[in-house]
């Protein structure tokens, strides 16, 4: 039985809404790997972009808006992606880029107030990648059924906590606990860590169902654009980890 992804970009549901044409290209894992590669490729220039325009000015003032202009068209682009699957070798090149533009300004700014940290952070990041894939491949965590439905239902929890907090920040409320420096926060961002990390689980699947059955070219695009989403989470809350770690001494 195909898992489902607590990615919602990597949902197993997908395929039950795209088809391939009988003797058409369809999707493979080598080509599911180069795409992704070459969508870090434009993630990495538009990080360099904005990286180098902060160090310059050494001020946040000069990349704020290319920062936040890059989340919020990246957040466009992604929902795009995921309703328009087959649009996805056009809209995961431009998302990465936005993604890009966004986390070379905010990683300057967590570099030039904690040197060292975002090697650190992208070291981190490509090291449990790395594990997670062996693990996989392995078959030491398997996404079973039961596998899916904790990881979902954490997910959910995550997302309901987070929705709160937002909401709350509106009327001046803050939960140091969570995100503050203590053991509490260190342990909140841990686990957060942990889900993240055990999303590559569900995504590794799901690229690799749907290279099995056959799904139509394009979606090898869709795949790398899935990874990539829950790479960027990992990384961030890596980042976050960090933070509050370096933030006690």
């Amino acid at each position: 039985m195909m898992m489902k992804s607590a990615n919602p970009a990597l949902n197993a549901k997908v395929f039950n809404s795209v088809s391939s044409a009988v003797g058409s290209a369809t999707m493979t894992l080598q080509g599911t790997v180069n795409k992704t590669l070459v969508s870090f490729l434009f993630l990495l220039m538009g990080a360099s972009y904005t990286w180098g325009q902060y160090f310059q000015a050494e001020s946040p003032s000069g990349v704020n808006g290319l920062v936040i202009g890059g989340a919020i068209i990246g957040f466009i682009l992604s929902i795009v992606t995921i309703f328009k699957k087959e649009w996805s070798p056009f809209t995961t090149p431009l998302y990465a880029t936005c993604q890009g533009l966004f986390l070379g300004g905010i990683s300057a700014m967590f570099e030039f107030q904690y040197p060292g940290i975002v090697m650190q952070a992208v070291g981190l990041t490509f090291a449990t990648f790395t594990g997670m894939l062996f693990l996989y491949k392995s078959k030491i965590i398997a996404p079973t059924e039961n596998f899916k439905l904790g990881l979902s239902a954490a997910m959910m929890g995550l997302m309901v906590f987070y929705g709160i907090t937002f909401i709350a920040s509106f009327f001046g409320v803050s939960f140091p606990l969570f995100h503050g420096n203590g053991i509490m926060a260190i342990g909140f961002s841990l686990f957060v860590c942990g889900l993240a990390a055990l999303n590559l689980v569900m995504d590794f699947d799901f690229i690799e169902q749907g290279a099995e059955s056959g799904a139509p070219a394009y979606m090898e695009w869709y795949g790398a654009f899935g990874l990539m989403v829950t790479l960027v989470w990992l990384y961030m809350e890596i980042l976050r980890l960090l933070m509050k770690l370096r933030s006690r001494d």
